[in-house]
């Protein structure tokens, strides 16, 4: 990293790039904490957390991470049921386990993802980021679910034309998010200045000159918010409900970390990451965040996306945006105090467009509408469950998909002059394939001896060797020889291995 500072405009774009990122992660460190239903500094604690030690560590490069969103409703069950005082002991416990299963390689398996459900997982965090700050932006309290969120918009806009408080702040929403969307048109020296802060200091100026009636950032300072975990809240990790809120913390952590970190690969052009040692780093963050009491972490795509984009070339950005973070709180909170949730809002919104990726959808539907099924199913399926559940699905889909398109099979008669029939299977027969293979086979006359050649099959599975060895039995039983086969498949051994096939005729029966 150092090495590359030393590049010039290296590091006054780092120090851009950590000022737009703590612009994002603000308001979603304040979000999360709110919506997770505990006070807004413990938000703050592990984004401060997540730039300053996991922001050191190696890793990825340019992912940065701060509290987990996709575990918002678990960690507000989990405070319900065993007291704030327990999240502490769950984030530590999740940290440890992570840690274990990074030092067990056990992250480099998340390498394996297809393109679509990452954009699909970029699509459904867009969508309900879009239709969730939507109601910040009003000053409304937003619903908890993406589908309430998306159903709720025709009583938000009755809010927003009824009540004047709620039009001023959309307004100043709007406006945000219009200067993001016009400032790249302006001379390249005025862009030199990050849009998303230029767009929130015109809002927080307007507002403050303007007085205008809308809700600002709330926060007290983090002195009293610090609270580790006691020996009384270790006494309940004998409560396996406890020990189960731990794995599914776990779980869920680490796989919304990885998963970002594929799409945040596909971002840029730097250094891949390296999941074991991302997956350690969260460990650690999150032992940390555990010992403060805070809330867990996970990187956090909108953040990491926003780094990129602004241009960060290593890991001073994310590092410096939580120096950003724990300078303001602390020394400086009647500044963030100044802040109008609305225009931080307008920034989010437009971070969530971008996240979509309307590019991609017009020539998938022109060349791979599998893969924009699985997109479109990832996406729907992030905004009706959560982002692990949607990611599942599309991950399921994908595998589906490419077992279809690997399995095919292809089959071809031929009346021989002796007055036998040969049929001819190419390709890959499985059981995906066995409805195909069957009609044909059911199509061959049945008063004539029939033929099968499998040489050229790459790969015979069980299902479909038990229905060939079925469909044989079936055809003798009509009064003809015995099906035949004029060669054998492929079969592991010398034979196989040597790319020799066999040449013999023999009844099916005996394969």
């Amino acid at each position: 990293m150092l090495s590359n500072l030393r590049k010039p405009g290296v590091l006054r774009q780092d120090v851009l790039a950590s000022l737009v990122v703590f612009l994002v992660a603000l308001p979603l460190c304040v979000g999360v904490a709110v919506a997770s239903g505990v006070p807004a500094e413990l938000g703050l604690i592990t984004g401060i957390v997540g730039g300053l030690v996991v922001g050191a560590m190696p890793g990825s490069v340019m992912q940065v991470s701060g509290p987990a969103a996709g575990l918002t409703v678990l960690v507000f069950e989990a405070v319900r049921e065993f007291g704030l005082g327990a999240l502490g002991v769950i984030v530590l416990g999740t940290g440890l386990l992570q840690l274990a299963l990074g030092f067990a390689r056990f992250g480099r398996w998340f390498r394996a993802i297809s393109v679509s459900v990452v954009h699909g997982m970029l699509a459904g965090i867009g969508l309900i980021l879009i239709f969730g700050q939507l109601y910040t932006m009003a000053g409304v309290k937003q619903p908890r679910g993406g589908v309430d969120k998306i159903a709720g918009v025709p009583g938000l806009i009755a809010d927003v034309v009824t009540n004047r408080d709620a039009l001023t702040a959309f307004a100043v929403g709007l406006s945000t998010i219009a200067v993001l969307v016009l400032w790249k048109k302006l001379p390249a020296k005025a862009q030199l200045v990050p849009a998303p802060l230029a767009a929130v200091a015109l809002a927080t100026a307007v507002t403050a000159v303007a007085g205008l009636n809308i809700a600002n950032v709330e926060v007290k300072g983090l002195s009293g918010a610090i609270q580790p975990p006691g020996l009384s809240d270790f006494s309940s990790l004998g409560s396996i409900g406890l020990i189960g809120t731990i794995v599914v913390f776990t779980l869920i952590a680490s796989a919304e970390t990885l998963f970002s970190a594929a799409a945040v690969d596909r971002m840029h052009d730097g250094p891949s990451t390296h999941y074991d040692k991302e997956l350690v780093a969260q460990g650690v963050g999150n032992t940390v965040c555990g010992l403060l009491g805070a809330l867990p972490m996970t990187a956090v795509i909108v953040r990491s996306s926003a780094n990129v984009q602004a241009g960060a070339k290593t890991q001073l950005s994310r590092i410096l945006h939580g120096a950003w973070l724990l300078v303001f709180v602390v020394a400086l909170p009647a500044a963030i105090g100044l802040i109008p949730l609305a225009a931080l809002a307008g920034v989010l919104v437009h971070a969530g467009c971008k996240l979509i990726p309307v590019q991609q959808l017009g020539p998938l539907w022109r060349e791979q509408r599998g893969e924009l099924a699985i997109l479109v199913i990832t996406a729907v399926g992030i905004v009706v469950t959560s982002m692990f559940e949607g990611v599942m699905i599309g991950i399921l889909l994908a595998v589906v998909k490419s077992a279809w398109s690997t399995s095919k099979v292809s089959t071809e008669v031929t009346e021989l002059a002796d007055g036998r029939v040969l049929m001819r299977l190419t390709g890959s027969a499985t059981f995906l394939r066995l409805p195909h293979i069957l009609d044909s086979l059911e199509a061959l006359p049945k008063d004539r001896p029939v033929e099968l050649d499998l040489s050229e099959l790459r790969h015979l599975d069980h299902a479909c060797r038990a229905a060939l060895e079925a469909w044989a039995a079936r055809h003798s039983d009509v009064g003809t020889e015995p099906v035949q086969l004029r060669h054998s498949p492929p079969a592991a051994g010398a034979e196989a291995a040597a790319g020799r096939t066999a040449e013999r005729s023999e009844p099916l029966a005996r394969l």
